[in-house]
């Protein structure tokens, strides 16, 4: 893109992006109630799973940031609050309530991004849902108990057709998810919930394109065109070409500079000039038990880019192709990945289990064990809290 990249060391690289996912302090959005709608406005989207074999990803990656995290404080945004949102980004996740305008023009869009998924929805499939809630107040699926079943036509189908009726309200921004209770998902009507006489405007293509950018300037801290459109950059308002354009015109106005460093390859990466004027300095005796899912962890090649460290997802493979186990979780310990941990939470006996310990690194100190087994202690009191 015109200019020679300014190269930096590829440990500035890790430090600034571990800065920009505040994984470099002890407790980087405060303490309390109000931490959590601060982190996920910081980082832009926490996602949200359903595998519980330990702590729902969304509640782990909001841990890994807010030491006093509580799953209380989750619901309290949503459903309370209302500072928070679920939509789709890359996958279901939270988002901060004041970026729903960047998310409209998908809704309006309605099913088209979902394929052949609701097209077994009819007219008055989804006026009946509606009008039930518009009555009696929010829904979840087990309370409508007339529909007239049919038979799956997926393994993550419902056979209470009123199931997929609601999921496409609920994409076409019609209904939105007002509580959780578990993963008990309670749908009331997104005006309603919000105290909004109508949905906000639908933010345009410039305001959208610069929503993208920024998010990952600002949880990222070095970005590239990968990184910035990985999370909820639809085509066609921020589709990669759009990106590219509003990239060059800000290197051409000196707000971004090129940025090179070793593993980059040929993957372009941006910065902030004064991003890359930042001390930052990353405890080596500061221990993070990542989600697989956590914004660190899930880009894969950048994770692979930025720490040489490949991870694997395996939960959906046989027994036989696992390396590193079925709930494999990353060990960040200063800014390098040292194990991965394949855990459980067994409930019943009240303790999180280690199923398999695979170190990334050769000879392991005493010290970094120690700072390990305290950070799983943690997280175990965390797990069985509540």
């Amino acid at each position: 893109m015109g200019t020679s990249p300014r190269r930096i060391d590829r440990n500035l690289a890790k430090a600034l992006w571990l800065h920009a996912q505040r994984l470099d302090t002890d407790a980087p959005f405060g303490a309390g109630p109000a931490a959590t709608p601060a982190a996920v406005r910081h980082l832009g989207y926490v996602q949200i799973d359903t595998i519980h074999v330990i702590e729902r990803c969304h509640h782990h990656i909001l841990y890994t940031r807010i030491p006093d995290y509580c799953r209380e404080h989750l619901d309290r945004a949503q459903t309370a609050e209302r500072s928070v949102f679920e939509y789709w980004t890359h996958a279901l996740a939270y988002l901060p309530v004041e970026d729903f305008k960047y998310y409209v023009r998908d809704m309006r869009r309605g099913p088209l991004a979902h394929g052949s998924w609701f097209a077994s929805v009819t007219t008055g499939d989804l006026r009946r849902v509606l009008a039930r809630i518009r009555r009696g107040g929010e829904l979840t699926i087990r309370d409508i108990d007339d529909d007239v079943l049919i038979e799956k036509d997926h393994p993550w189908a419902s056979r209470k057709p009123s199931k997929r009726a609601m999921q496409l309200a609920f994409f076409r921004g019609l209904l939105t998810v007002s509580r959780r209770t578990g993963m008990l998902k309670s749908y009331e009507l997104t005006t309603r919930h919000f105290g909004w006489e109508r949905l906000p405007r639908t933010a345009t293509q410039k305001e959208t394109l610069g929503y993208v950018v920024e998010r990952a300037l600002r949880s990222q801290g070095l970005i590239s065109l990968d990184s910035i459109c990985y999370g909820g950059a639809r085509a066609p308002v921020a589709s990669r070409a759009a990106v590219r354009q509003l990239i060059e015109a800000k290197l051409r106005r000196g707000e971004l500079v090129a940025v090179d460093f070793e593993g980059a390859g040929a993957c372009q990466h941006w910065a902030r000039p004064d991003t890359l004027e930042r001390q930052v300095e990353i405890s080596p005796q500061r221990v993070h038990i990542l989600s697989p899912f956590d914004p660190l962890v899930c880009q894969r090649k950048r994770l692979h880019r930025f720490f040489d460290y490949e991870h694997r997802f395996e939960a959906y493979l046989p027994a036989e192709r696992r390396v590193l186990g079925y709930f494999a979780c990353p060990v960040l310990a200063g800014d390098r990945v040292v194990a991965a941990l394949d855990l459980k939470t067994d409930r019943v006996q009240r303790r999180l289990q280690v199923r398999q310990w695979t170190w990334m690194i050769k000879r392991p100190s005493r010290p970094l064990r120690a700072a390990i087994d305290a950070a799983l202690h943690s997280f175990e009191r965390f797990q069985l809290a509540g």
